[in-house]
């Protein structure tokens, strides 16, 4: 079977970790899998899997953010040559109406039967319009899915129809088996680009408040990734005591960070309709503050300490809280959460994916 990821898997982001670990988990249930998207260099965490480029990818802004996509009609039409070839009985799209690949598959005639997964939270009017253009194409499609109510009411104010929602996965394995990051003391994490709807200028003003304050004496804020924002904060924050600014990490130091962070912190603004993050840091053993957000509350599933977005008050309380939680009742909190986060397993998400795809190729009932 062919995955298909519109955004450079050369870069981190959730739809191309999604893609990634099931990948990974379809091929150790016994499926041939090929994964076709852009590519600007290696691939972390993507062995035993065949690989093909869609060509190198352009940074587009889309939904508050900057997406890693190819634009190339030409690297469209080679890739579809290639997947034509391939002998695959189901093409999964993931984010169909992205540019690139995932257009052209929506428009071809010759194709096996497409799955298609939207991620995607937040509707605007470029999104909405592209949808308008791709509802006859959309109506060929031999399954639709959504990673979240709210993605699933993005997709069909877009398109119309209706979703299966399968929610996003994570490899709880690696997470639980993950060795600790080297650490001196408490440590609050950031994961994610530096963009104003990831909201780390709250987690900043609100970790400034703590040290002001003097309850965090000992701990660090780890800030991790990069984006349009890091020079004007860096610029706000450079002499913040125990911020350490740790720039992009790749997969294995991300889990180690995760493992040895006290507190996991996601302070976004809106615009995610599935937070993955999340059930990594529940899976690693990390207390998990976050805002209060649609996508963040389904993934949390209880197990999160949630504040208004944009709160910096709201979040400095929590996060206080979270550091100075009694260590008995702390280790109740994490068993839960990772028990929690298991049920949310990247298997049981290929399992589902397996009875789509039996159900796709099947044909309409």
């Amino acid at each position: 079977m062919a995955l298909v990821c519109p955004y450079s898997l050369s870069r981190p982001g959730g739809v191309q970790g999604q893609v990634v670990g099931l990948a990974r988990a379809l091929t150790g249930r016994g499926h041939r899998v090929a994964v076709f998207a852009p590519l600007d260099g290696p691939v972390e965490g993507i062995r035993g899997v065949e690989l093909v480029g869609c060509g190198r990818s352009l940074p587009v802004s889309a939904n508050g953010s900057s997406a890693p996509v190819n634009l190339s009609p030409v690297a469209a039409a080679r890739a579809l040559r290639r997947l034509r070839a391939g002998g695959f009985d189901v093409v999964h799209v993931h984010e169909p109406l992205a540019p690139g690949l995932p257009t052209a598959l929506l428009l071809a005639r010759r194709r096996p039967p497409l799955v298609a997964t939207f991620h995607r939270s937040g509707p605007s009017r470029a999104y909405r319009l592209a949808g308008r253009l791709a509802v006859p194409a959309t109506r060929r499609l031999a399954a639709r899915c959504a990673v979240s109510p709210a993605a699933a009411a993005t997709a069909a104010d877009a398109v119309g129809g209706t979703y299966e929602i399968v929610p996003n996965g994570v490899d709880v394995a690696a997470y639980e088996e993950a060795e600790p990051w080297p650490s001196t003391g408490p440590a609050v994490l950031f994961l994610g680009r530096h963009e104003e709807r990831k909201g780390l200028g709250v987690l900043l003003a609100a970790f400034a408040a703590l040290v002001e304050a003097g309850q965090v004496a000992g701990a660090e804020l780890w800030v991790a990734g990069d984006g349009p924002e890091t020079t004007r904060l860096r610029a706000e924050h450079g002499d913040l005591p125990g911020c350490r600014w740790l720039g992009v990490v790749g997969e294995e130091e991300k889990r180690r960070r995760l493992a040895a962070a006290t507190v996991l912190c996601a302070p976004s603004l809106g615009g995610e309709s599935f937070g993955v993050v999340l059930l990594e840091g529940m899976a690693a053993g990390t207390l998990v503050v976050a805002s209060d957000i649609d996508g963040y509350r389904q993934a949390a599933g209880g197990w999160a300490e949630l504040v208004p977005p944009g709160d910096a008050v709201a979040l400095a309380g929590a996060l206080a809280g979270a550091l100075a939680l009694d260590p008995a009742e702390r280790r109740r909190r994490v068993a839960a959460a990772r028990a929690h986060a298991r049920r949310s397993g990247m298997e049981q998400v290929a399992a589902t994916y397996e009875g789509i795809y039996r159900q796709a190729l099947a044909g309409p009932a």
